[in-house]
Parts: C-alpha cells; sequence; structure tokens
C-alpha cells in the first residue's frame, strides 16, 4: 500500500518509496561516480541505483580478477617484485579483463551526465511520487536520519548502514559478498590468531588475493550508506516542505524580493 499511486502522467519521476528501498534522482559527481568504478567495477552503478547492471560488473571483476591474478600481480609489484608480478599473470582472462574494466569507468560517467540531466529536468517538472510503502514483508517512508550512524554501521560491517537508511537491495548484496571475501581470505582467522600474539601464523594463513577485495568494500559501503542519507533527507525535507505549502500556507502569501515580510 502506498500513499500515492503514480498515473505515468509526468514524463519523469524524482523518486520512487517501495518496500525494498528509495530510489531518487539528484545530482552526482561523474568523476566521483567514475572513480569507485575504477577502483571496483559495479560500484559506480550501484551508486547510481542500476542493480542489475552492477550486479554484472562487480561478478564480473571478481570471477575474472582470480582468474586472471591480477591481485596477485599488484601485490607483487608493491613489494617491488615486477617479473614476478608479469609471471603470475594469465594473459588469457587478463585480456577480457581490461575491456570491460574500461567499459564500466566509461559507462558509468556517460550515465551520470545522462541523469543529471533528467534530474534538472524532473526539478522543473515537479511531479509527485509516493513517500510511503506498507507491504507484508516491509515498510519503508521518508524520514531523516544520522549520516554518522550509516558510516559508523557500515564501518562494523558492510550493509549495515543501507540497512539503516532501508536500501535493502545494496545492502544484502554488500552483506553476501562481504562473507564471501572474508571467507575465502581467512581474514576472520589472522584476526583471531593476531588476538592470541600468533603474528606469523596471522600472516601465513591470509590468501592476499581475496583480502585485497575487503579495502574497496568497505570504503564503498560508508561512502553509499552517508551519501544516500544525506540525500534522503534533502527529498524528506523537499516532499514536507511542498506538503505544508499545499495544504497549510495561504494563498495569498507571497514574498516580495527586497521587502521584508511581516
Amino acid at each position: 500500500m502506498n500513499n500515492y499511486t503514480n498515473d505515468n502522467t509526468a514524463r519523469r519521476y524524482k523518486a520512487h518509496v517501495s518496500i525494498l528501498g528509495t530510489t531518487q534522482l539528484h545530482l552526482r559527481n561523474p568523476y566521483i561516480i567514475a572513480w569507485w568504478s575504477a577502483a571496483f567495477p559495479g560500484f559506480g552503478h550501484l551508486l547510481l541505483s542500476k542493480y542489475l547492471r552492477g550486479y554484472a560488473l562487480f561478478i564480473w571483476e571478481v570471477v575474472v580478477n582470480i582468474k586472471a591474478h591480477v591481485n596477485s600481480s599488484m601485490i607483487y609489484s608493491f613489494q617491488g617484485n615486477i617479473d614476478m608480478a608479469k609471471e603470475v599473470l594469465d594473459t588469457r582472462w587478463l585480456l577480457m579483463y581490461i575491456p570491460v574494466y574500461l567499459f564500466g569507468i566509461w559507462d558509468s560517467y556517460r550515465t551520470t551526465v545522462d541523469l543529471n540531466k533528467v534530474y534538472l529536468l524532473t526539478e522543473r517538472e515537479e511531479h509527485r511520487f509516493n513517500s510511503f510503502s506498507l507491504g507484508a514483508l516491509e515498510i519503508n517512508y521518508l524520514d531523516k536520519r544520522n549520516p554518522i550512524l550509516a558510516v559508523m554501521w557500515s564501518a562494523f560491517i558492510p550493509g549495515l548502514g543501507q540497512l539503516y537508511i532501508h536500501r535493502i537491495l545494496t545492502a544484502f548484496f554488500v552483506i553476501i559478498w562481504l562473507v564471501i571475501f572474508y571467507y575465502f581470505s581467512h581474514a576472520q582467522e589472522a584476526v583471531v590468531l593476531l588476538f592470541l600474539g600468533k603474528i606469523k601464523e596471522a600472516t601465513d594463513v591470509l590468501n592476499p588475493e581475496w583480502l585485497l577485495f575487503i579495502p574497496s568494500h568497505y570504503g564503498f559501503a560508508a561512502y553509499d550508506s552517508y551519501m544516500n542519507t544525506v540525500e534522503n533527507n534533502k527529498l524528506f525535507e523537499k516532499d514536507l516542505r511542498n506538503h505544508l505549502t499545499e495544504n497549510y500556507q495561504s494563498d495569498s502569501f507571497k514574498i516580495l524580493k527586497g521587502q521584508k515580510v511581516k
């Protein structure tokens, strides 16, 4: 059940509130979105709420990266062992990896520019959208939340910040892949061994090829939760302002430029 049902008379809608989350258009910096796609293909598209494309690029990155041993090569290059970095690469997979990697960066940049234009047009149209959704499994509604809390929960476990602001699809995706990265990297085992003072064993048990995925995962979860909390707060304030204006403000009320309102 929604508090408003769109009649599809608008050419463009600014936002959509469903039991799975709040999807909205807002201005984004295309360079930042492209940077996240460069950090990890798929992240830029997830920030744009283009989930299917983001999931496809993310899974491609993980599978082909592991098969081509890109992360292993990066680790060797960080250590200054360039010969081993070249030796470990599997060119059969690497030649497939590069074009898709570049496509993810280009497509996220292009899509951001297009969506910014669409947002400016929706601002002029000012069509109404639902702000409350009630279903058998979930309830979602526009309200104000603390962006610092979103970052804090993301720092504990990526995905919790998304649950806090009701980005269900992103939350489940981030949490599931975090478990996969933890499992194959043996990061949790290394932490336990580190607490026990067994530093060498903690280092030996780690799988660096999978471990290298985790920092980007944490960074994305924190940024995504913070940015979407801020934008959801703006959307809530604008929706509330429009509601108060339509239902409580006098039709004769006017603000004249250069004059004080009494």
